[in-house]
């Protein structure tokens, strides 16, 4: 499409008002159909109409998970900035309220379904996982990436597998999930008055934690069932140390839809140009990526990064 025209196709493909609040909705999030279908009330073959003319207008993007497709606005280029100039004007149109707070709602639901999931099946979770990994010892992996440091900490730590190798090489481990339930079974590996074990609940979105606090990071088997994986790495990139480190395990880009059903995932994994994309857009520095194969025909990233000195 030559960029003299582009202009003429945006502004074509705004000319409806419905188009216009679907542009506001995914310009903050990434929806499929049947969510939006919820989120503006509307008809699945309405919404599908206008979904088709504004990919092809290139102001937004989608990409296919499973059986699912989700749409959202582009990361980059001419048509970013053109939607990054017109959403202040959009902001005003009078669904835009109603719009926001109904696609919030959408995501805080998501994230409520995935807490109830984990405090439900808490207590077959090593089992459950072990029918995924196979022989592949995920505390061990970690142990051996893992520095010698003063603070460590496990982001959705579930039963604390990971946290008990954590210290054996830091002078606090600390454990951070959503699930009540896990938590108190985490609580178990450790005796009561081991103060060198934080385990605390909260939102991975909204870490309890201090800017700077932790030296070493992981996120283990986490990014898949979160809404928006990007949001919680530029809140991890918070919290870590300028020259800390950060790993991340989690599944390679597969079709498998029953890990959706078994596992409570949200994203049938993730291909090794969107892990690093996403980094890069929480401003990590990625050092080393290789792959694992483990059970169910799936393989496990394996990517080590760092927060640069130089960023504050």
């Amino acid at each position: 499409m030559p960029m003299q025209t582009l202009p003429a196709v945006y502004f074509k493909a705004l000319a409806d008002d419905t188009r216009i609040r679907l542009l506001h909705i995914l310009s903050n999030n990434e929806l499929n159909v049947n969510e939006l279908v919820a989120v503006l009330g509307m008809g699945q073959s309405r919404i599908s109409r206008h979904l088709k003319i504004l990919t092809s207008a290139r102001l937004l993007t989608w990409r296919r998970d499973g059986l699912w497709v989700f749409y959202s606005s582009p990361e980059s280029g001419a048509d970013k900035s053109f939607i990054d100039a017109v959403i202040p004007f959009v902001a005003n149109n009078p669904f835009a309220a109603q719009d926001s707070a109904a696609a919030a709602a959408l995501i805080a639901e998501r994230t409520r379904k995935t807490q109830q999931f984990f405090n439900s099946i808490a207590e077959d979770w090593d089992k459950l996982s072990k029918e995924v990994l196979g022989s592949f010892s995920l505390p061990e992996a970690i142990a051996r990436i893992m520095p010698q440091c003063a603070v460590a900490c496990d982001l959705g730590c579930g039963t604390g597998s990971v946290l008990e190798v954590m210290l054996e090489k830091a002078g606090l481990a600390i454990g951070v999930d959503g699930s009540a339930r896990m938590l108190e079974l985490a609580q178990k590996r450790f005796s009561p008055d081991n103060s060198r074990i934080s385990l605390r609940i909260g939102d991975l979105a909204h870490l309890p934690l201090r800017d700077g606090e932790a030296d070493f990071v992981t996120l283990n088997l986490v990014l898949h069932h979160l809404s928006t994986p990007v949001d919680v790495l530029q809140e991890v990139f918070r919290i870590i140390k300028p020259g800390g480190r950060l790993v991340i395990t989690d599944y390679t880009n597969h079709s498998d839809e029953t890990m959706r059903s078994e596992y409570g995932d949200l994203w049938l994994g993730f291909t090794t140009e969107e892990l690093h994309n996403a980094l890069k857009r929480a401003r990590f520095s990625v050092t080393e990526s290789t792959e694992v194969p483990i059970e169910r025909n799936l393989s496990l990233h394996i990517i080590q990064a760092t927060r640069p000195a130089d960023l504050v």
